[in-house]
């Protein structure tokens, strides 16, 4: 019986020994499975990549400086943070009520107002401020009323942002859709029995189950306020210091100065990945006591 327990604590010490090995070798035999996939992945990354190191690599540092303390570029950068954060947060605020009907309820002309939502993110954008500008301009629609209160939209910092949440606000909508469909309906019914009425199971349930669903549609909706143009300059002009935001800034930059364009855009650019960078670093760093 003693020899036949040593020998069976020897085979289990070189199993132990041999693990390590086969462990390496399996994920050595994992990677070689992934270099054909990434082989596969190069073209497009590099498509994509390409164009923006060619844009970083045509501007200096110095151009990139001295333009930064330009006024026009200022006023270009202050007016595009300050709408599309406006922008942000009148589409969470108006449409998260959508999104949670859509996503809960089922009733006759639904699969309408959804259609409804996904328009503007499939038409042109300069069709998008036509569009506004036929509804809310001074012949619009809406246009005699609007005067009559002595309001006017069109050509200023208001059709901005109303230019933005046209063309943006359905990807925020759209995700935080699908983000309240996720939601385990039986953790808020084991809620409402225990006595909690509905707003407070939305707020202390539902959006913490959801919310970095929600916060990621919020971002999407940002970026996309950001870099829009063509409803912005059809709908609300193109006036520095009023609705110049900077992809309109770099369209005028393109006509006269090259280099002042290219400048505009990498500043853009590096405030977008700045951003963005920020924020998924946030969500990691929420996400990671869950993980």
């Amino acid at each position: 019986m003693q020899a036949q327990s040593r020998a069976e604590t020897h085979v289990s010490l070189q199993g132990r020994e041999k693990q390590p090995f086969l462990l390496t070798s399996a994920r050595g035999q994992a990677l070689l499975r992934q270099i054909p996939l990434a082989l596969a992945s190069l073209p497009m990354l590099a498509f994509f990549a390409l164009p923006i190191v060619a844009l970083v690599l045509r501007v200096s540092p110095g151009a990139l400086l001295a333009n930064l303390v330009d006024p026009t570029v200022a006023q270009a950068i202050n007016l595009s943070l300050t709408t599309t954060l406006i922008t942000t947060g009148l589409t969470v605020l108006a449409g998260t009520p959508i999104a949670y009907l859509l996503a809960r309820h089922r009733f006759p002309g639904r699969i309408l107002i959804d259609t409804l939502i996904d328009v503007p993110m499939l038409l042109p954008p300069a069709v998008a401020g036509i569009a506004l500008l036929v509804a809310f301009g001074r012949r619009g629609l809406l246009g005699p009323y609007l005067d009559n209160a002595n309001i006017e939209i069109a050509f200023s910092t208001i059709a901005v942002v109303m230019a933005q949440i046209f063309v943006a606000g359905p990807f925020y909508i759209k995700t935080a859709i699908t983000a309240f469909a996720r939601v385990d309906r039986e953790v808020e019914q084991a809620a409402a029995v225990d006595g909690a009425n509905a707003f407070n199971i939305f707020r202390l349930i539902t959006l913490p189950l959801c919310w970095s669903t929600l916060f990621t549609g919020a971002v999407m909706t940002w970026a996309r306020a950001l870099g829009e143009f063509g409803a912005t300059i059809l709908f609300a002009g193109n006036f520095p210091g009023v609705t110049q935001t900077m992809p309109l800034a770099i369209y005028v930059g393109f006509e006269t100065d090259l280099q002042g364009a290219l400048t505009l855009s990498v500043i853009l650019l590096l405030i977008a990945f700045l951003v963005l960078a920020v924020v998924k670093g946030i969500l990691r760093q929420r996400m990671s006591p869950i993980l």
